[in-house]
């Protein structure tokens, strides 16, 4: 019998109840705090964003943000303040806010009016506090409902300016959902970056920029430049950039202050610019990959009410600077078209080395291209006789519903792959078999990397010979024993992935596979056990008759418990790391011919913890 369909059925619900009820759809995925792109951030950064247009319009120098060790937020800038008698509408009233005149906030980032309340309905806490002239007021709300209200203001000689603190709500994140200080610095110094004139403190710490997107290169810029960074500014844009000798693209992208982590459409103008100004200029049609090779670049634009492709804001959308204006191709192409062809005809020695970087880029490419062509015709083989590859039927790189779903394992060796292979689903899971240790890839370049067969084959798996726009497989999962030799496996694959492909963790797609050290079971109950204080209060709740296993491998743990561990609950390790200077001197430390120097690293910081000795020893025996 059908479900009746009456009036009853339909719902109106008010603000707070649909951002409580639907999160995801205003601050994106409601992480623990151990991604940046996790809710946290974006309420943090809604937080902020005020107080930054503020500033850029000529009110306030100084935007400071504190959290503590509970994870309460205060953000207090020292711009007009708002309104004291309109604190509860910007606070608790959807679609308002100062934005929509866009002669007073000509080129923000949040125009919708949902930012603060977002924030106020997510928050077991949140509180808001303005002054000004010798007056403030202040409100108090708890998931959005007020709870205390200040009625009238009191006479206070407090700099003008507004103050804004909260609590996120532990019913709606995760109860050890926490900030992690690296990601709000770097929020803060990209803050400094694109706003020269403006100091944040952070914990006490301050970030200010001299010379804007030139600081963030010299910032971030891992590798060695090959020229001083070309830094050009105009009207509504500024773009800083050089090229190094290493393959990849790196791109900094801003709208109105906001980071675009996923770049969009000034980033797609950017680059097909850069193309054309430099054929213009050296009068010779260079592939258009030989030009970007190696370059490292930092583009802000400044456009009226931009269209982002999601409320978090990672992606431009917009075409035109200004809604009936000019197109924004057009707007970064003309801007290129005369500075940097003037710059270039100014700076003759910048001029040579970015032509001479060309030149390298294409002799590279041309070298790899028969290389590359031995690589596919063996891929195009493997897939016929190689059994390497369990391949699954659903892919990233199609239209199917659960293309978020499909999952490549990279374990090593055959007895692991196969109960994997047994116990996974075959729609969307699929797995790559190691043989033994992959070559350590540290400072080779690309074209040893095709000749080795296993890691071109990986690449052909995963389809990213060519960049990762065509990635097979949402998640890349490394699933490697957790003993010695499975952590160097990890360390190598990690190596080739950060050498030749960080898009690969810069975009979220690589991940460790958890597996559980230990098996406690009596005659009733099993369970899994990751780390030592989980087999303790396993064995308190089973007795210590239990039966306890300890798993020294993969291939110890059979289909119909694999089928567990890599199921809807399975746990994985999103792998992350810190743009910029360290990665590469991290790599070479640990990945490099310096053996020495790693064994006195480790004699120096051995250490023995004789009462995890004895434990061990205890569960052992």
């Amino acid at each position: 019998m059908a479900a009746e369909y009456t009036e009853a059925d339909i719902k109106s619900l008010d603000w707070r109840e649909h951002i409580r009820m639907r999160p995801g759809m205003y601050i994106g995925k409601l992480g623990d705090g151990s991604s940046p792109d996790d809710g946290l951030y974006i309420l943090l950064k809604e937080a902020v964003d005020n107080s930054i247009d503020e500033h850029i319009m000529g009110h306030g120098k100084e935007v400071r943000v504190d959290i503590d060790e509970q994870g309460r937020v205060e953000v207090r800038d020292f711009g007009r303040g708002i309104p004291l008698g309109k604190l509860f509408d910007c606070a608790a009233q959807i679609n308002t806010g100062a934005k929509y005149d866009s002669e007073a906030f000509k080129k923000s980032v949040g125009l919708n009016g949902v930012g603060i309340k977002a924030v106020n309905a997510l928050s077991d806490f949140f509180e808001i506090q303005a002054w000004r002239d010798g007056e403030t007021k202040a409100l108090e709300f708890s998931k959005g409902q007020l709870t205390v209200d200040m009625k009238h203001p009191r006479r206070d000689e407090g700099a003008n300016g507004t103050r804004l603190a909260f609590e996120v709500d532990r019913t709606i994140f995760p109860a050890k959902a926490k900030y992690k200080e690296a990601f709000v610095e770097k929020m803060c110094r990209y803050y400094s970056y694109l706003n020269p004139a403006l100091t944040v403190v952070f914990n006490g710490k301050k970030f200010r920029s001299k010379d804007g997107l030139l600081d963030l290169l010299r910032e971030e810029m891992e590798n060695e430049a090959l020229y001083p960074p070309i830094h050009l500014v105009g009207k509504d844009i500024e773009i800083a950039f050089t090229h190094t000798a290493e393959s990849s693209e790196e791109y900094y992208t801003f709208v109105n202050g906001q980071n675009t982590s996923q770049g969009g459409t000034h980033l797609a103008a950017f680059r097909e610019a850069l193309v054309q100004v430099v054929r213009g200029f050296y009068k010779k049609q260079y592939d258009p990959a030989d030009i970007r090779a190696g370059i490292e670049a930092a583009v802000c634009v400044r456009i009226v009410e931009p269209v982002f492709e999601s409320q978090t804001k990672t992606k431009l959308g917009s075409t035109t600077i200004a809604p009936e204006g000019e197109s924004l191709r057009t707007f970064i192409g003309n801007f290129l078209k005369t500075n940097l062809d003037n710059y270039l005809h100014k700076n003759t020695a910048v001029a040579e080395a970015i032509q001479k970087r060309i030149q390298a880029a294409e002799r590279e490419r041309k070298d790899l291209k028969g290389v590359q062509k031995i690589a596919r015709e063996r891929a195009r083989q493997a897939k016929v006789h190689n059994k390497k590859l369990r391949d699954c039927r659903i892919h990233l790189d199609t239209k199917h519903k659960r293309r978020a779903e499909s999952t490549l394992f990279i374990t090593e060796g055959d007895s692991a792959s196969g109960s994997i292979t047994k116990s996974r689903d075959v729609e969307t899971q699929a797995v790559f078999s190691l043989r033994g240790k992959p070559l350590n890839t540290f400072s080779l370049p690309r074209k040893i990397v095709y000749e080795n067969e296993e890691f071109a084959l990986l690449q052909a798996a995963l389809n990213i010979e060519d960049g990762i726009e065509a990635l097979r497989y949402n998640r890349v999962v490394i699933a490697t024993d957790a003993d010695v030799d499975g952590m160097h496996i990890r360390l190598l694959l990690l190596t080739f992935f950060l050498q030749f492909f960080p898009e690969m963790i810069r975009d979220g797609h690589l991940y460790i596979l958890q597996t559980p050290l230990f098996r406690v079971r009596n005659k009733k109950e099993t369970i899994y056990c990751y780390d030592d204080d989980e087999r303790r209060k396993a064995i308190a709740k089973l007795g210590k008759a239990a039966e306890i296993t300890r798993f020294k491998g993969l291939g110890e743990i059979s289909p119909d418990e694999f089928g567990f561990m890599i199921g809807p609950d399975m746990r994985l390790d999103p792998v992350e790391y810190e743009e910029g200077k360290g990665v590469k001197e991290l790599l070479a430390f640990y990945m490099g011919k310096n053996t020495p120097d790693r064994q006195d690293y480790i004699i120096e910081n051995l250490r023995e913890d004789v009462d995890k000795q004895i434990d061990a020893a205890a569960v052992l025996a």
